[in-house]
């Protein structure tokens, strides 16, 4: 077996990119960039937000790789990168208007017709809808736990909360979520 083909580990792809080697960096960015972009597309508006976070993740990690200490794997210590950046946009994102097109949105009652896609695209629509209404730390913790199935140690490490937090934050941001529904049905049922 030829060993000159085997893949470079993240830590010596890690290393060389430490030494400058501009390579093995965008060769770490393309090994873990469908991670980080499926993550922020649950927290981005548009694509153009969506590439912003991206592209701040992965500057944010080439500055501070010099510091990252190899005793946990690379992919955790990006995936808590990630999670911060895309609760600072949620966060930035507070006092702005971005929902304003949903905000008082009627989701319609889905018809005959419409068939299964259009059920499930409404679906989206009135999640978005829901999750907008939410605090941006109760939008992180759902999202985490609930659509990216983060265990709550996994949510933890990347937030950077405590376990038993993150469990208070998570049973509060999902009574909050209840009171969204429950309030938009109250209103349009």
């Amino acid at each position: 077996m030829d060993d000159s083909r085997q893949e470079p580990t993240d830590k010596s792809l890690i290393s060389a990119a430490r030494d400058g080697d501009d390579g093995a960096f965008a060769r770490l960015v393309g090994r873990y960039k469908r991670r980080v972009f499926k993550l922020a597309a649950r927290f981005a508006c548009d694509s153009d937000e969506l590439e912003d976070i991206c592209q701040n993740v992965f500057i944010k990690v080439y500055e501070h790789l010099p510091v990252f200490r190899n005793d946990a794997p690379f992919e955790h210590w990006l995936t808590k990168i990630a999670v911060r950046a895309c609760h600072d946009t949620l966060r930035s994102r507070r006092h702005m208007k971005y929902y304003t097109h949903i905000d008082d949105m009627a989701v319609e009652l889905p018809d005959a017709a419409g068939g299964v896609e259009q059920e499930a695209r409404q679906a989206r629509q009135f999640l978005k809808y829901a999750m907008s209404r939410l605090s941006p730390d109760e939008q992180l913790i759902i999202t985490l736990l609930e659509l990216e199935e983060f265990s709550v140690r996994e949510a933890s490490e990347a937030t950077g909360w405590s376990e038993a937090n993150v469990k208070v934050r998570a049973h509060r941001a999902r009574q909050a979520l209840k009171r969204v529904v429950e309030e938009h049905d109250e209103k349009y049922c």
